[in-house]
């Protein structure tokens, strides 16, 4: 999948606080001490598994930022399928800069391309069908513009980026609100003519009330797939279809079947399992 890759600007605090927090106090001791300072290596960022690549530019900054003379020769951008073995990158300098940066590289590397992989696999399982794999707002704390884009690698799509993209009113705002004509009221009252107003129900009694009022998207939560086959029905195009609650790559198909528009998982950005990617020593 293509997607447009993220400013410097936007990329490089969160690596240069990465590579602080792992320099510490006194630097990488263990590869000042055993490296001499004029020694050059060369290496390889190396699958160790199947997947999608993301976070290369990332991997890129930490190398560079620990030592502007290390170079890199990319073999697999962004959105690359990966087999075990495959070369993602050749990293050539200074010895002590490229294992300096070895980790945090590696890091960013492994848990994007992770995000990207797992939602390949889910955007692969649910192809024949309309549905469109989406994030949520269940990210790691300042790393919500990378996994999201981590997400647009792997073939999905983005949800809300913050609490200010767009009204999503969830069954405490209705609880606290007194109903849902209250809190649909109030959001429509309170919002400009271009932010788009979405509410979470769970039976249909809700969702046939909220169609009577008016919405722009409703998320039908935890719902099975007759319900949701039901609920799609009953909308009939008048607002935007989302499925969220307990998505997996073995129930994803059978969800999508039913018609809606988006299925939305939060595990994607915060449990996707890492993707092995080394660093491997090329002995000159």
């Amino acid at each position: 999948m293509t997607a447009s890759p993220l400013p410097r600007v936007m990329l490089e605090p969160v690596v240069r606080a990465a590579l602080l927090e792992d320099l510490g106090r006194a630097g990488d001791i263990t590869t000042d001490a055993i490296v001499p300072a004029g020694q050059r290596a060369t290496t390889a960022l190396v699958a160790r598994q199947p997947g999608v690549v993301a976070g290369l530019d990332l991997a890129i900054l930490a190398f560079q930022l620990i030592e502007p003379a290390i170079a890199i020769r990319v073999e697999r951008p962004d959105g690359s399928a990966l087999q075990p073995g495959d070369v993602v990158a050749e990293i050539s300098g200074p010895a002590r800069g490229v294992l300096t940066a070895e980790r945090v590289a590696l890091n960013f590397l492994g848990h994007l391309s992770g995000i990207a992989s797992a939602t390949a696999a889910i955007v692969a399982a649910v192809r024949p069908h309309k549905a469109r794999i989406t994030c949520t707002r269940k990210t790691m704390p300042g790393m919500r513009a990378l996994q999201k884009y981590a997400l647009r690698v792997g073939g999905g799509s983005n949800h809300r980026f913050g609490l200010d993209d767009a009204v999503l009113i969830k069954d405490n705002h209705v609880a606290i609100a007194g109903g849902i004509r209250p809190a649909l009221e109030r959001a429509r009252d309170a919002v400009g003519h271009l932010v788009k107003i979405e509410l979470e129900v769970d039976t249909l009694a809700q969702l046939e009330e909220a169609l009577s009022i008016g919405v722009d998207a409703v998320l039908l939560d935890n719902m099975a797939p007759p319900m949701l086959r039901e609920a799609v029905g009953m909308v009939a195009g008048r607002a935007i279809t989302e499925a969220s609650g307990r998505v997996t790559p073995a129930t994803a198909p059978a969800i999508a079947a039913t018609g809606v528009d988006l299925i939305s998982i939060g595990w994607l950005t915060h449990s996707s399992a890492v993707l092995d990617i080394g660093l491997d020593y090329k002995a000159e």
